[in-house]
């Protein structure tokens, strides 16, 4: 009898249910793992100047140049790319306007989800308080990228249309972005792969970003982040020819 006993006392354990796959995680948790995998906010609310320096190259053109950017908290951005034999590729923010220059094109005022754009990549301090930049994000299942599990989160700005990234499972960093964009050929979808971060003073950042447009590939590589670095407060005024543009409006 002590032997049956001991049966029927096993009996619920090898009959009980396995356990439940862990549920994944929300789409704000993804984000803010995110922002602690790249270096947490607080590292990020110290940045205050970032200037970067590398290459850019327009596959399709044929075109390489030396490309320089410039950052200031909260909001500020000037980038200039010298490609040679063409001159020089420039675009900006002072924190309310976002244009573009180059001497094929002329110069241009961005408007509607060009500026929207714009205006979020010139905060310096953007990923690490993206409550400030969108109103919603949401889990959109899981995606491989390069072979590698990734979340997919489709966020909503507070202006502007949606985008769509992609963060690895494992690194929570962000591997992969579908942004929509305004073009002069019209509206098309930039893919954005961001991939060789490294450490740059307790930040975690991409050094190689290619991004994937119907025309053409446009392959970023920095070569050197610097931080803390003093940069003149003219650098980020408008230049002649966009402030002949603002003059014309009426």
């Amino acid at each position: 009898m002590k032997r049956y006993r001991c049966s029927f006392v096993l009996l619920p354990l090898l009959v009980a249910p396995a356990a439940a796959p862990a549920a994944d995680p929300t789409a704000d948790a993804i984000m803010d793992k995110s922002v602690e995998a790249t270096g947490g906010r607080a590292a990020w609310d110290k940045l205050k100047t970032e200037v970067a320096k590398g290459s850019l190259e327009l596959t399709a053109m044929g075109m390489k140049g030396d490309l320089t950017m410039y950052k200031a908290a909260p909001d500020k951005s000037y980038t200039v790319i010298d490609f040679p034999g063409f001159g020089k590729a420039e675009e900006g923010s002072n924190g309310q306007m976002a244009w573009a220059s180059n001497a094929m094109q002329g110069a241009r005022i961005k408007e509607g989800d060009e500026r929207a754009v714009a205006l979020r990549n010139a905060s310096l301090q953007g990923d690490a308080h993206w409550h400030d930049f969108y109103k919603k994000a949401e889990l959109a299942g899981t995606e491989d990228v390069d072979g590698k599990p990734c979340y997919k989160v489709i966020l909503t700005p507070n202006e502007g249309s949606q985008e769509t990234r992609y963060y690895d499972k494992s690194s929570g960093l962000l591997v992969k972005a579908l942004v929509p964009l305004v073009t002069q050929e019209g509206p098309v979808t930039a893919e954005a792969r961001l991939a060789d971060y490294r450490d740059e003073g307790g930040l975690l950042l991409p050094h190689t970003i290619t991004q994937k447009l119907p025309n053409t590939d446009i392959i970023i590589k920095i070569d050197s982040f610097k931080h803390g670095e003093t940069i003149p407060d003219n650098r980020f005024d408008l230049p002649d020819d966009v402030k002949a543009l603002v003059n014309k409006k009426p």
